[in-house]
């Protein structure tokens, strides 16, 4: 087993009761590298891969699973500063994805700053080095696939590392209903109309207020409406998710888009703007008291994600 792969298991494995703890010494180190593949498909997902700092590059590039479900051989990092676009939070370590990912973010941040009278991308969570179920925040990203762009602009200067940490957002949706009109414009407008131009672009959420001031805006072809999708948490950034690349045999594409209106404008979206999907989370059932104890589920394991999952854990 590859030093990479010692850490990993040593942070991991006194939870789970098979050997020592990460201060522990470098010969036990080295037996935690004797853990059997039975062992090793045990190791809660979650942690295992929020353990790596590195990706797997000696690995092709190539996604691997869903977007909720797998992980990434030989992941790219997106430059923390470029000409149109830095990194937020980069402490997270989730700056991460394919090829096709960091060049399509590169490639948006050039053109919105140049032609839609955007400042640059403020890019936040993309996947981990190695992809796979992050510790918090997202279901998703899982395989190098998605990332998550601000509505706020890029300053003027490059950020220090405490700015990056601290930045606060732009809340583009503060309720349900509507934008905040003192915040939303038409260079977000056209930032979106943007990424959801790209051929490669399967979707993109954002908050239904944001979707139905898109609907509202768009004149000519509309046809690119029908890549946003609403979706709650997306009030304050943009979730950009592209297709699996030609040839990446075991990546899974996400379900077409397919509105009954061709844009989502209508029926899909009254839907969004009403009380139906949020009343789960605005007015969750009371929870019943359990009669017996409870034993919680067991976390998603290594076994539980795609086989080729495995070889990218135990790649140098």
């Amino acid at each position: 087993m590859n030093r990479h792969l010692v850490i990993a298991a040593a942070i991991l494995v006194a939870g789970l009761g098979i050997g020592a703890a990460w201060s522990q010494s470098a010969n036990d180190m080295r037996a935690l590298a004797a853990l059997s593949d039975k062992e090793l498909m045990k190791l809660p997902a979650k942690k295992l891969f929020s353990s790596f700092t590195t990706p797997a590059s000696t690995m092709k590039s190539r996604p691997i699973g869903f977007y909720s479900k797998g992980c990434q051989a030989g992941a790219v990092a997106l430059p923390v500063d470029g000409p149109a676009w830095q990194v937020i939070r980069p402490s997270r370590n989730r700056y991460w994805g394919q090829p096709q990912l960091v060049d399509l973010l590169e490639r948006l941040g050039t053109e919105a700053k140049g032609e839609d009278g955007w400042n640059g991308l403020l890019v936040g969570d993309m996947s981990m080095p190695r992809g796979g179920p992050m510790p918090s925040g997202h279901a998703s990203h899982q395989i190098g696939l998605d990332a998550d762009i601000w509505f706020k602009q890029m300053p003027d200067h490059q950020m220090t590392a405490q700015e990056r940490e601290n930045i606060e957002p732009d809340v583009l949706a503060p309720t349900r209903h509507s934008v905040d009109k003192s915040l939303w414009s038409n260079a977000h407008a056209r930032l979106l109309k943007r990424a959801a131009s790209y051929p490669e672009v399967e979707r993109i959420f954002v908050n239904p207020p944001i979707k139905a001031a898109l609907c509202k805006w768009a004149t000519g072809d509309r046809a690119w409406l029908a890549k946003v999708r609403p979706y709650y948490n997306h009030n304050y950034h943009f979730h950009i998710r592209i297709a699996c690349p030609a040839g990446a045999k075991n990546c899974r594409d996400q379900p077409e888009a397919n509105p009954e209106d061709g844009t989502g404008c209508g029926k899909e979206l009254a839907y969004w703007m009403g009380n139906g999907p949020w009343k789960r989370i605005e007015h969750p059932p009371p929870e019943k008291k359990p009669t017996k104890p409870v034993k919680p589920p067991a976390p998603l394991t290594l076994a539980s994600l795609p086989a080729e999952c495995r070889a990218v854990v135990t790649a140098e």
